[in-house]
Protein backbone atom coordinates (compact mmCIF):
# COMPACT_ATOMS: atom_id res chain seq x y z
CA UNK A 1 0.00 0.00 0.00
CA UNK A 2 0.91 3.98 -0.70
CA UNK A 3 0.13 6.17 1.96
CA UNK A 4 1.84 8.75 -0.13
CA UNK A 5 -0.71 9.44 -2.75
CA UNK A 6 -2.14 12.07 -5.59
CA UNK A 7 -5.38 12.96 -5.28
CA UNK A 8 -6.62 15.93 -8.29
CA UNK A 9 -2.90 16.49 -9.16
CA UNK A 10 -2.01 16.76 -5.03
CA UNK A 11 -0.18 14.75 -3.11
CA UNK A 12 -1.05 13.52 0.43
CA UNK A 13 0.26 11.81 3.21
CA UNK A 14 -2.29 9.65 4.32
CA UNK A 15 -4.99 12.61 4.33
CA UNK A 16 -3.20 15.55 5.38
CA UNK A 17 -2.16 17.27 1.52
CA UNK A 18 1.50 17.72 1.79
CA UNK A 19 1.46 21.15 0.75
CA UNK A 20 -0.86 22.48 3.85
CA UNK A 21 1.83 20.58 5.90
CA UNK A 22 4.82 22.59 3.80
CA UNK A 23 2.65 25.73 4.73
CA UNK A 24 2.39 25.38 8.22
CA UNK A 25 6.17 24.04 9.05
CA UNK A 26 8.27 25.51 5.77
CA UNK A 27 10.67 23.35 4.33
CA UNK A 28 12.70 21.85 3.73
CA UNK A 29 10.19 19.42 6.21
CA UNK A 30 10.31 15.50 6.46
CA UNK A 31 6.85 14.01 6.88
CA UNK A 32 6.15 10.29 8.01
CA UNK A 33 3.14 8.23 8.20
CA UNK A 34 2.23 6.42 11.09
CA UNK A 35 -0.13 3.96 8.91
CA UNK A 36 3.21 3.05 6.84
CA UNK A 37 5.07 2.30 9.92
CA UNK A 38 2.60 0.27 11.66
CA UNK A 39 1.74 -1.86 8.78
CA UNK A 40 5.33 -2.22 7.88
CA UNK A 41 6.16 -3.70 11.38
CA UNK A 42 2.61 -5.90 11.43
CA UNK A 43 4.03 -8.00 8.21
CA UNK A 44 7.07 -8.83 10.25
CA UNK A 45 5.09 -10.18 13.26
CA UNK A 46 2.60 -11.90 10.50
CA UNK A 47 5.05 -13.55 8.54
CA UNK A 48 6.68 -14.62 11.99
CA UNK A 49 3.07 -15.83 13.59
CA UNK A 50 3.85 -19.38 15.28
CA UNK A 51 7.31 -18.86 15.43
CA UNK A 52 9.44 -17.92 18.51
CA UNK A 53 10.45 -14.24 17.40
CA UNK A 54 11.53 -10.82 18.31
CA UNK A 55 11.53 -7.83 15.43
CA UNK A 56 14.06 -5.05 16.66
CA UNK A 57 13.59 -2.56 14.58
CA UNK A 58 17.43 -0.54 13.59
CA UNK A 59 17.04 2.53 15.69
CA UNK A 60 20.04 3.99 13.20
CA UNK A 61 17.14 3.85 10.38
CA UNK A 62 14.87 6.96 12.29
CA UNK A 63 15.30 7.54 15.71
CA UNK A 64 12.46 10.03 16.13
CA UNK A 65 10.68 9.16 19.80
CA UNK A 66 7.81 9.25 17.71
CA UNK A 67 8.76 6.28 15.62
CA UNK A 68 10.24 4.34 18.46
CA UNK A 69 7.51 5.19 20.63
CA UNK A 70 4.89 3.82 17.80
CA UNK A 71 6.71 0.64 17.43
CA UNK A 72 7.36 0.36 21.27
CA UNK A 73 3.15 0.19 21.37
CA UNK A 74 2.94 -2.49 19.25
CA UNK A 75 5.54 -4.32 20.76
CA UNK A 76 8.93 -4.14 19.01
CA UNK A 77 11.87 -4.30 20.28
CA UNK A 78 15.42 -2.67 19.21
CA UNK A 79 18.72 -2.40 17.49
CA UNK A 80 20.80 -0.33 18.79
CA UNK A 81 24.49 1.03 17.92
CA UNK A 82 24.79 3.57 20.89
CA UNK A 83 24.50 4.78 24.39
CA UNK A 84 22.73 7.60 22.85
CA UNK A 85 20.31 5.23 20.53
CA UNK A 86 19.72 3.34 24.27
CA UNK A 87 18.46 6.57 26.05
CA UNK A 88 16.29 7.00 22.62
CA UNK A 89 14.40 4.05 23.24
CA UNK A 90 14.11 4.69 27.14
CA UNK A 91 12.24 7.76 26.23
CA UNK A 92 10.09 6.42 23.71
CA UNK A 93 8.88 3.81 26.30
CA UNK A 94 10.74 0.92 24.88
CA UNK A 95 11.39 -2.27 26.87
CA UNK A 96 15.08 -2.53 27.34
CA UNK A 97 14.71 -6.52 27.96
CA UNK A 98 13.82 -6.50 23.95
CA UNK A 99 17.04 -4.01 23.40
CA UNK A 100 19.97 -6.20 21.23
CA UNK A 101 22.95 -3.75 21.42
CA UNK A 102 25.63 -3.76 18.23
CA UNK A 103 28.21 -2.25 16.99
CA UNK A 104 32.14 -2.26 16.91
CA UNK A 105 33.39 0.31 19.57
CA UNK A 106 31.23 0.16 22.64
CA UNK A 107 32.53 1.98 25.50
CA UNK A 108 32.60 0.35 28.75
CA UNK A 109 30.40 2.97 30.56
CA UNK A 110 27.78 2.27 27.41
CA UNK A 111 28.02 -1.28 28.55
CA UNK A 112 27.02 -0.34 32.16
CA UNK A 113 24.23 1.37 31.44
CA UNK A 114 23.10 -1.36 29.36
CA UNK A 115 23.84 -3.81 31.72
CA UNK A 116 21.58 -1.29 34.51
CA UNK A 117 19.30 -1.51 32.49
CA UNK A 118 18.72 -5.43 31.70
CA UNK A 119 19.01 -5.56 27.90
CA UNK A 120 18.31 -8.70 25.76
CA UNK A 121 21.78 -9.22 24.53
CA UNK A 122 25.23 -8.10 23.61
CA UNK A 123 26.11 -8.55 20.00
CA UNK A 124 29.87 -8.74 20.18
CA UNK A 125 32.59 -8.24 17.28
CA UNK A 126 35.81 -8.54 18.49
CA UNK A 127 37.76 -10.65 20.99
CA UNK A 128 39.19 -8.11 22.75
CA UNK A 129 35.02 -6.46 23.64
CA UNK A 130 33.88 -10.15 24.98
CA UNK A 131 36.94 -9.21 27.88
CA UNK A 132 36.02 -5.55 28.01
CA UNK A 133 32.05 -6.66 28.94
CA UNK A 134 33.63 -9.71 31.25
CA UNK A 135 35.13 -7.06 33.50
CA UNK A 136 32.49 -4.29 33.43
CA UNK A 137 30.00 -7.19 34.16
CA UNK A 138 31.92 -8.25 37.04
CA UNK A 139 32.53 -4.85 38.66
CA UNK A 140 28.47 -4.79 38.35
CA UNK A 141 27.94 -8.26 39.65
CA UNK A 142 26.12 -9.10 37.08
CA UNK A 143 25.77 -11.77 33.81
CA UNK A 144 25.95 -9.68 30.78
CA UNK A 145 24.12 -12.05 28.02
CA UNK A 146 25.63 -12.15 24.66
CA UNK A 147 25.64 -13.33 21.37
CA UNK A 148 29.05 -12.99 18.56
CA UNK A 149 28.13 -11.29 15.45
CA UNK A 150 29.63 -13.50 12.63
CA UNK A 151 30.76 -12.28 9.02
CA UNK A 152 30.52 -15.18 7.04
CA UNK A 153 31.88 -13.42 3.85
CA UNK A 154 28.96 -13.52 1.88
CA UNK A 155 28.44 -11.16 -0.94
CA UNK A 156 25.24 -9.30 -0.20
CA UNK A 157 25.18 -7.48 -3.45
CA UNK A 158 24.73 -4.30 -2.71
CA UNK A 159 26.34 -0.99 -2.35
CA UNK A 160 29.76 -1.27 -0.81
CA UNK A 161 29.34 1.45 1.90
CA UNK A 162 26.74 -0.39 3.54
CA UNK A 163 27.67 -4.27 2.57
CA UNK A 164 29.13 -5.67 6.02
CA UNK A 165 29.25 -9.39 5.77
CA UNK A 166 32.75 -9.39 3.59
CA UNK A 167 36.02 -10.20 4.94
CA UNK A 168 37.40 -7.22 4.38
CA UNK A 169 34.66 -5.45 6.42
CA UNK A 170 35.61 -4.03 9.70
CA UNK A 171 32.11 -5.87 11.19
CA UNK A 172 31.74 -9.63 13.11
CA UNK A 173 34.31 -12.50 13.14
CA UNK A 174 35.20 -15.18 10.64
CA UNK A 175 33.33 -18.47 11.73
CA UNK A 176 36.66 -20.02 12.92
CA UNK A 177 37.58 -16.65 15.47
CA UNK A 178 33.64 -16.99 16.67
CA UNK A 179 34.64 -20.82 17.27
CA UNK A 180 37.08 -19.82 19.14
CA UNK A 181 35.36 -17.28 21.20
CA UNK A 182 32.45 -18.54 21.95
CA UNK A 183 34.29 -21.53 23.81
CA UNK A 184 36.81 -18.73 25.62
CA UNK A 185 33.31 -16.78 26.48
CA UNK A 186 32.00 -20.58 27.95
CA UNK A 187 35.17 -20.37 30.83
CA UNK A 188 33.92 -16.69 31.86
CA UNK A 189 32.34 -15.79 34.99
CA UNK A 190 30.45 -12.73 33.70
CA UNK A 191 28.82 -13.63 30.25
CA UNK A 192 26.22 -16.18 29.48
CA UNK A 193 26.67 -16.81 26.17
CA UNK A 194 22.84 -16.91 24.47
CA UNK A 195 22.52 -16.38 20.91
CA UNK A 196 24.32 -15.98 17.31
CA UNK A 197 24.25 -12.95 15.25
CA UNK A 198 24.64 -11.75 11.65
CA UNK A 199 24.38 -8.63 9.40
CA UNK A 200 25.64 -9.17 5.87
CA UNK A 201 24.66 -5.71 4.53
CA UNK A 202 21.72 -3.40 3.60
CA UNK A 203 18.96 -2.97 0.69
CA UNK A 204 19.53 -6.21 -0.36
CA UNK A 205 17.47 -7.08 -3.14
CA UNK A 206 17.54 -11.41 -3.53
CA UNK A 207 17.04 -13.96 -0.72
CA UNK A 208 19.69 -16.20 -2.03
CA UNK A 209 21.98 -13.83 0.08
CA UNK A 210 20.32 -14.54 3.44
CA UNK A 211 20.40 -18.17 3.05
CA UNK A 212 23.78 -18.95 2.44
CA UNK A 213 24.60 -16.55 5.26
CA UNK A 214 21.97 -18.62 7.19
CA UNK A 215 23.06 -22.44 5.75
CA UNK A 216 27.03 -21.19 6.96
CA UNK A 217 25.12 -20.02 10.56
CA UNK A 218 23.26 -23.36 10.99
CA UNK A 219 26.69 -25.51 10.38
CA UNK A 220 28.49 -23.35 13.21
CA UNK A 221 25.08 -23.80 15.29
CA UNK A 222 25.74 -27.34 15.33
CA UNK A 223 29.11 -27.39 16.01
CA UNK A 224 29.07 -25.70 19.38
CA UNK A 225 26.22 -28.05 20.10
CA UNK A 226 28.34 -30.76 19.75
CA UNK A 227 30.78 -28.68 22.29
CA UNK A 228 28.21 -28.28 24.74
CA UNK A 229 27.36 -24.55 23.84
CA UNK A 230 23.58 -24.40 22.96
CA UNK A 231 22.57 -21.38 21.11
CA UNK A 232 19.09 -20.15 22.23
CA UNK A 233 18.52 -17.48 19.73
CA UNK A 234 19.79 -16.63 15.91
CA UNK A 235 19.50 -12.88 14.86
CA UNK A 236 19.55 -12.60 11.32
CA UNK A 237 19.79 -8.94 11.20
CA UNK A 238 18.35 -7.21 8.83
CA UNK A 239 19.17 -5.70 5.21
CA UNK A 240 16.21 -6.78 3.29
CA UNK A 241 15.75 -3.68 0.63
CA UNK A 242 13.01 -1.78 -0.56
CA UNK A 243 11.72 -0.15 -3.94
CA UNK A 244 13.39 3.14 -4.94
CA UNK A 245 13.34 3.45 -9.02
CA UNK A 246 13.02 0.32 -10.57
CA UNK A 247 14.30 -2.61 -7.28
CA UNK A 248 12.33 -5.64 -7.03
CA UNK A 249 12.96 -6.71 -3.43
CA UNK A 250 11.53 -9.57 -1.90
CA UNK A 251 8.17 -9.31 0.30
CA UNK A 252 8.62 -8.88 3.60
CA UNK A 253 6.57 -12.29 3.65
CA UNK A 254 8.90 -13.77 1.02
CA UNK A 255 11.56 -13.65 2.45
CA UNK A 256 10.62 -14.82 5.89
CA UNK A 257 8.94 -17.37 4.67
CA UNK A 258 12.33 -18.23 2.94
CA UNK A 259 14.49 -18.31 6.14
CA UNK A 260 11.30 -20.47 8.09
CA UNK A 261 11.74 -22.59 5.60
CA UNK A 262 15.38 -23.49 5.99
CA UNK A 263 15.11 -23.40 9.37
CA UNK A 264 12.48 -25.96 9.77
CA UNK A 265 11.25 -27.64 13.54
CA UNK A 266 14.73 -26.24 15.06
CA UNK A 267 14.16 -25.47 18.54
CA UNK A 268 15.44 -21.62 18.27
CA UNK A 269 14.50 -18.33 18.65
CA UNK A 270 14.60 -16.10 15.55
CA UNK A 271 15.62 -12.00 15.42
CA UNK A 272 15.84 -10.03 13.00
CA UNK A 273 17.02 -6.28 12.65
CA UNK A 274 14.56 -4.50 10.47
CA UNK A 275 14.79 -0.85 9.70
CA UNK A 276 14.74 0.26 6.28
CA UNK A 277 12.26 -1.77 5.43
CA UNK A 278 10.68 -0.54 8.29
CA UNK A 279 10.80 2.93 7.73
CA UNK A 280 11.85 3.89 4.30
CA UNK A 281 8.70 4.41 2.45
CA UNK A 282 7.36 5.44 5.18
CA UNK A 283 8.79 9.18 4.82
CA UNK A 284 9.16 11.89 2.36
CA UNK A 285 11.52 14.88 2.47
CA UNK A 286 9.42 18.10 1.17
CA UNK A 287 11.88 21.06 -0.58
CA UNK A 288 11.32 24.16 -2.20
CA UNK A 289 12.51 25.13 -5.78
CA UNK A 290 14.07 28.80 -5.48
CA UNK A 291 15.47 29.01 -8.38
CA UNK A 292 15.94 27.67 -11.70
CA UNK A 293 18.85 28.14 -14.22
CA UNK A 294 20.18 26.80 -17.29
CA UNK A 295 23.38 26.66 -18.90
CA UNK A 296 24.16 25.15 -22.22
CA UNK A 297 24.86 21.96 -20.88
CA UNK A 298 22.48 21.90 -17.91
CA UNK A 299 18.82 22.71 -15.90
CA UNK A 300 19.50 23.12 -12.56
CA UNK A 301 16.49 23.20 -10.21
CA UNK A 302 18.04 24.93 -7.20
CA UNK A 303 16.23 23.87 -4.10
CA UNK A 304 16.26 24.84 -0.34
CA UNK A 305 16.83 21.12 0.41
CA UNK A 306 20.87 20.11 0.72
CA UNK A 307 23.36 17.13 1.30
CA UNK A 308 23.40 17.76 5.17
CA UNK A 309 19.40 17.34 5.27
CA UNK A 310 19.44 13.85 2.77
CA UNK A 311 23.31 12.45 2.45
CA UNK A 312 22.69 9.48 0.74
CA UNK A 313 22.31 10.88 -3.42
CA UNK A 314 26.37 12.49 -2.41
CA UNK A 315 27.29 9.44 0.07
CA UNK A 316 26.11 6.52 -1.74
CA UNK A 317 25.18 8.12 -5.39
CA UNK A 318 21.31 6.83 -4.18
CA UNK A 319 18.73 7.05 -7.08
CA UNK A 320 15.49 8.52 -4.78
CA UNK A 321 12.52 9.55 -6.61
CA UNK A 322 11.87 13.38 -6.91
CA UNK A 323 8.31 14.69 -7.58
CA UNK A 324 6.43 17.59 -8.11
CA UNK A 325 4.05 17.92 -4.79
CA UNK A 326 1.91 19.95 -7.35
CA UNK A 327 1.41 17.71 -10.07
CA UNK A 328 -1.01 19.76 -12.29
CA UNK A 329 0.68 23.08 -12.59
CA UNK A 330 2.58 24.97 -15.02
CA UNK A 331 6.03 25.30 -15.72
CA UNK A 332 9.13 24.12 -18.01
CA UNK A 333 9.80 20.72 -19.14
CA UNK A 334 13.39 19.68 -19.13
CA UNK A 335 15.79 16.90 -17.80
CA UNK A 336 16.65 18.79 -14.40
CA UNK A 337 19.17 18.67 -12.01
CA UNK A 338 17.95 18.91 -8.23
CA UNK A 339 20.41 20.48 -6.23
CA UNK A 340 21.17 22.06 -2.96
CA UNK A 341 22.70 25.10 -1.48
CA UNK A 342 25.75 23.64 0.02
CA UNK A 343 29.29 24.72 -0.89
CA UNK A 344 30.13 21.44 -2.61
CA UNK A 345 29.75 20.21 -6.18
CA UNK A 346 28.79 16.88 -4.52
CA UNK A 347 25.74 18.55 -3.29
CA UNK A 348 22.96 17.27 -5.18
CA UNK A 349 19.24 15.31 -4.69
CA UNK A 350 18.81 13.65 -8.12
CA UNK A 351 20.36 14.29 -11.52
CA UNK A 352 18.63 14.52 -15.31
CA UNK A 353 14.95 14.47 -13.84
CA UNK A 354 12.41 14.91 -16.27
CA UNK A 355 10.22 17.53 -14.96
CA UNK A 356 8.47 20.21 -15.43
CA UNK A 357 9.31 22.98 -12.75
CA UNK A 358 8.62 26.55 -12.57
CA UNK A 359 10.24 28.76 -8.97
CA UNK A 360 8.43 28.54 -6.09
CA UNK A 361 7.24 24.66 -6.59
CA UNK A 362 7.24 22.29 -4.10
CA UNK A 363 8.92 18.62 -4.52
CA UNK A 364 8.80 15.74 -3.07
CA UNK A 365 11.66 12.78 -2.13
CA UNK A 366 10.20 9.72 -1.89
CA UNK A 367 11.81 6.75 0.51
CA UNK A 368 13.18 9.43 3.11
CA UNK A 369 11.84 7.61 6.14
CA UNK A 370 15.33 5.84 6.61
CA UNK A 371 19.20 7.15 6.26
CA UNK A 372 17.34 10.55 5.90
CA UNK A 373 17.15 12.73 9.08
CA UNK A 374 19.10 10.56 11.00
CA UNK A 375 22.24 11.42 8.79
CA UNK A 376 21.57 14.74 8.63
CA UNK A 377 23.90 17.54 9.79
CA UNK A 378 24.71 21.19 10.33
CA UNK A 379 27.16 21.76 7.29
CA UNK A 380 27.38 25.06 6.09
CA UNK A 381 25.50 26.05 9.63
CA UNK A 382 22.42 25.20 8.31
CA UNK A 383 19.73 23.62 10.95
CA UNK A 384 18.12 20.64 10.83
CA UNK A 385 14.41 20.37 9.05
CA UNK A 386 11.63 19.26 11.09
CA UNK A 387 9.90 16.05 11.44
CA UNK A 388 6.21 15.91 11.71
CA UNK A 389 3.66 12.56 11.52
CA UNK A 390 1.49 12.29 9.73
CA UNK A 391 -1.80 9.97 12.00
CA UNK A 392 -4.80 9.77 9.29
CA UNK A 393 -5.91 13.06 9.45
CA UNK A 394 -3.59 15.18 11.40
CA UNK A 395 0.14 16.28 11.45
CA UNK A 396 1.99 16.25 14.27
CA UNK A 397 5.01 18.21 14.99
CA UNK A 398 7.32 15.54 16.70
CA UNK A 399 11.01 17.33 16.22
CA UNK A 400 10.93 20.96 15.19
CA UNK A 401 13.44 23.28 12.91
CA UNK A 402 16.59 24.17 13.99
CA UNK A 403 17.32 27.60 14.93
CA UNK A 404 20.43 29.76 15.17
CA UNK A 405 20.14 29.42 18.73
CA UNK A 406 20.07 25.81 18.61
CA UNK A 407 23.31 25.77 16.31
CA UNK A 408 25.57 28.03 18.84
CA UNK A 409 24.02 26.77 21.81
CA UNK A 410 27.07 25.71 23.59
CA UNK A 411 29.99 27.31 22.11
CA UNK A 412 31.75 30.23 23.26
CA UNK A 413 34.72 32.90 22.27
CA UNK A 414 38.23 32.94 23.65
CA UNK A 415 38.27 35.83 26.16
CA UNK A 416 40.29 38.76 25.36
CA UNK A 417 43.75 38.09 26.29
CA UNK A 418 44.43 41.64 26.98
CA UNK A 419 41.45 42.59 29.61
CA UNK A 420 42.23 42.54 33.26
CA UNK A 421 41.78 40.01 35.66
Amino acid sequence: MNYFTYREGSLYAENVAVRAIAAAHGTPCYIYSRSALEDAFMEYRQALEGAKHLICYAVKANSNLAVLSILAKLGAGFDIVSGGELERVVAAGGDPSKVVFSGVSKKPEEMARALELGIHCFNLESAAELEVLNNVAGQRSQIAPISIRVNPDVDAKTHPYISTGLRENKFGLTIDEALRIYQHAAQLDNVQIVGLDCHIGSQLTEVSPFIDALHRLLELVDTLAGLGIIIRHLDLGGGLGVHYRDEEPPSIAEYITAIREVLGDRNVQLMFEPGRSIAANAGVLVMQVEYLKSTPDHHFALVDTAMNDMLRPALYEAWMDIQRVEKNAEGQCAQWDVVGPVCETGDFLGKGRELTLAQGDLLAMFGAGAYGFTMSSNYNSRGRAPEIMVDVDRAHLVRPRETLADLIRGETVLPDQNASD
